[in-house]
């Protein structure tokens, strides 16, 4: 299945606006799905049993399509690399809403913020909007933190960065930084969703 077409099943109806959660959840299930190179437990950075969970509770109609891609004795959840432990706490730890939903989201996005794009396309989402919304309404003491709209990977290296007490800019102030068109620039491109739909079209 294509993962334009899975993220339609996943949503069984539902939009992006009438059901945001499942929206940001439902992404970047369809477009780990799709790479298809690893276990979607790797690939979304949880265990096996935190992604059932998720499955269960969100996507119970689809939970045995991926049955198959579900690795039970892997290690979904280990660090793939040194900072992703301190991403996922420092998430966690911002979460601004109950419930299991932030953590996994604290999983995935720690996750998939190891990827090359920018971190709303590598979470499958239909444009930044998507990103800056997901920050707002479950890490929201993140997003108040990141009021200029520093990208989202430049932020959290930043953050961690600064717990560790490292400056990583030599200026005292972003706008005089050498970094800051990095930092600040326009996170222009196209959904990989969308992307993977196009390809699979032609």
């Amino acid at each position: 299945m294509r993962a334009g077409e899975l993220y339609r099943l996943l949503m069984a109806g539902g939009d992006r606006d009438g059901d945001f959660m499942r929206h940001v959840l439902a992404c970047p299930l369809a477009l780990a799905y799709a790479e298809s190179h690893r276990p979607l437990d790797q690939a979304l950075g949880l265990s096996a049993n935190d992604l059932t969970a998720l499955l269960l509770t969100h996507f119970p109609h689809a939970s045995a399509f991926f049955a198959e891609r579900l690795d039970f004795h892997g290690d979904g959840d280990s660090p793939a690399s040194l900072e992703e432990p301190d991403l996922r706490q420092m998430l966690i730890d911002n979460r601004s809403q109950p419930g299991p939903e932030a953590i996994w989201l604290a999983h995935i996005v720690a996750r998939r913020s190891l990827q090359s794009n920018h971190l709303w396309q590598d979470l499958g989402f239909i444009d930044r909007t998507d990103l800056s919304r997901l920050m707002r309404d479950t890490f929201a003491p993140l997003a108040a933190a990141n009021a200029r709209d520093m990208k989202w990977k430049k932020f959290f290296y930043r953050e961690l960065c600064q717990q560790e007490g490292m400056n990583i800019c030599k200026s005292p102030v972003c706008d005089a930084c050498t970094d800051f068109a990095i930092c600040f620039g326009a996170e222009d491109g196209h959904s990989l969703l969308a992307q993977m739909a196009r390809q699979a079209s032609v």
